[in-house]
């Protein structure tokens, strides 16, 4: 049980990585604060021990900060809400990047923000961002508002490591390569030919197939837990070899 008495808010927790990893840090002892916007997606945890849920729009940083103010104690924030759109730099509008940037970015900022003040009296805390293989670690095509905002998880969670590391916080970034979840599968159905959008997605992963959610969930788990103390940053590549 290496979460054992740890208090755990996950983002985007409906369905997918939030998911799985809700799950993966109850079943290690974490009592978590599964949240998502879409509450039907939420009513999944009925009955799951170790797991409360709370609808939550990161969008709304007074809602944000009104969640974070409730709870005693906050140990784990997995910041795991994302938006992925397509295309290339012309292609994009000032609508696309403002709301990647909103969801991808600046939403961690907020929660963050909202949660430091607890971890700093604590002492101790670990903050985990969503972020990808497509960022500053790689250029993917196609990808152009989604990799830059992605980027910037990076800097953000460098720079608050670095601002707070003497305070015993971590805070730490995890980039995955193609994962196979409802989002995965909406985008794929947007394409002309369905069918051959997930080959091409399955080939750019060396491999040879896509990662399941419950294959990142393990690394959530570990930057949560007490193993990972002296590992703050950091960006940790999931990504099936994208990066070799």
């Amino acid at each position: 049980m290496r979460l054992k008495g740890k208090i755990a808010v996950v983002t985007a927790a409906g369905q997918g990585i939030g998911r799985a990893s809700v799950l993966a840090m109850a079943n290690e002892g974490a009592q978590v604060i599964a949240t998502d916007v879409n509450a039907e997606l939420l009513k999944s945890y009925a009955g799951v021990a170790g797991v409360q849920t709370a609808q939550l729009d990161v969008l709304d940083k007074q809602a944000i900060h009104a969640f974070i103010a409730k709870l005693d104690r906050v140990d784990v924030v997995f910041n795991c809400a994302g938006f992925v759109h397509s295309g290339t730099i012309l292609d994009a509008t000032d609508d696309d990047w403002a709301f990647a940037f909103n969801l991808n970015a600046r939403a961690q900022f907020w929660m963050i923000q909202a949660v430091l003040p607890k971890m700093i009296s604590q002492q101790a805390g670990s903050i985990i961002n969503m972020s990808s293989v497509c960022s500053s670690v790689r250029g993917l095509p196609n990808r152009f508002v989604y990799g830059a905002s992605k980027a910037a998880v990076l800097g953000l969670t460098k720079s608050v490591a670095a601002d707070f590391v003497k305070d015993g916080i971590r805070v730490n970034a995890i980039c995955p390569g193609t994962v196979d979840t409802p989002s995965l599968h909406d985008r794929i159905a947007q394409f002309e030919d369905p069918v051959q959008a997930r080959k091409d997605f399955i080939a750019r992963q060396p491999m040879g197939r896509l990662a399941s959610a419950e294959e990142i969930a393990p690394i959530v788990v570990y930057l949560a837990s007490d193993e990972a103390r002296f590992a703050t940053g950091n960006a940790f590549m999931v990504d099936g070899g994208m990066t070799i």
